[in-house]
């Protein structure tokens, strides 16, 4: 008898397995993103964002405990010997941090805050392949825990890399900002980052009147802005954290990147991906469905030869 059960046992594991890998690991197609008709359109006018002043900044981080409090996040006290919350970058403990740039031989220094950029056409959400990162209500880019299967994909496909990989946990996901989207926009309340800045260097809004405020400061002081421009209101296709700053951009860490919807790009990746992986996960599926027919009808002659003879089949 226990020869018997333990060939049941796996024959139903190998048709599990074959109808596992094919539900799970063939996504449905994406249809790839244009600059023109993204994947995941977002109408500009009525998404929210956040407008940072790097020059007026004061490096406090008033922002960094409220956005841990916030998400419920611990402190990153590893460099400090557990005394203070010191992350050197955005990590699994921390989703927004302030940093600084300082120019050779001290002669000028900027402060940059970071976090998700909240893109317009996300590359994360189009690289996701279980719908994980999505965009939500107000063009916040979330998160589900319970559809992660920490494959890493948004890490890559992310030019900001913002998201990030919990080394330390036996289950790993990805951490990210979110808006503060389930704690506080939903509640009608800002973000926490931007709740607790003192001086205003980052403000929240609307993203056309934050754009409106940002060019309204430059007119008012051309001289002080670096290229008379606010980053993040074409780059990527858009983002929805914007950024002024005295210094370049890309000394503060913000790439330089083309107007094109960095969705487009994600998605002819992970479409490649997906098609080379399609072929051997389809035949597992065959080969469960297969498994199963014979399976059923073995069930079948099983059932009908103790009905007539009396006795188990053990074949």
């Amino acid at each position: 008898m226990s020869t018997l059960i333990n060939r049941r046992q796996a024959l139903r594991s190998m048709m599990g397995l074959g109808s596992a890998l094919t539900a799970l690991a063939v996504p449905e197609p994406m249809t790839a993103a244009t600059e023109e008709h993204p994947a995941h359109p977002v109408a500009p006018h009525n998404v929210v964002a956040m407008l940072f002043d790097s020059t007026i900044c004061t490096g406090c981080k008033a922002c960094m405990p409220a956005c841990n409090e916030a998400n419920g996040l611990a402190p990153d006290t590893l460099l400090s010997g557990g005394i203070w919350d010191m992350p050197t970058d955005l990590n699994a403990q921390t989703k927004n941090i302030i940093q600084l740039y300082q120019e050779p031989q001290g002669n000028g220094f900027a402060y940059v805050k970071r976090q998700c950029m909240h893109c317009l056409d996300p590359a994360c959400v189009s690289g996701c392949p279980f719908g994980s990162l999505k965009k939500a209500d107000w063009g916040a880019v979330t998160w589900n825990s319970s559809l992660c299967i920490g494959c890493r994909y948004c890490e890559v496909a992310c030019p900001f890399e913002v998201p990030k990989f919990q080394w330390d946990s036996w289950n790993p996901k990805i951490v990210k900002c979110e808006f503060c989207y389930d704690q506080r926009l939903k509640k009608d309340l800002q973000p926490a980052c931007t709740a607790a800045c003192p001086t205003g260097a980052v403000i929240f809004g609307k993203r056309v009147d934050l754009l409106s405020q940002a060019k309204d400061r430059i007119a008012a002081a051309p001289d002080k802005y670096f290229e008379n421009r606010a980053y993040g209101e074409h780059e990527a296709g858009g983002t929805q954290v914007l950024y002024l700053s005295a210094v370049a951009f890309e000394k503060i860490g913000l790439p330089k990147l083309s107007s094109v919807s960095l969705g487009h790009y994600a998605t002819k990746v992970t479409s490649v991906i997906y098609k080379w992986l399609a072929g051997p996960l389809l035949m597992a599926g065959v080969l469960g469905f297969a498994i199963k027919k014979n399976w059923d009808r073995h069930e079948t002659e099983r059932i009908k030869h103790e009905e007539e003879t009396g006795f188990p089949d053990q074949l």
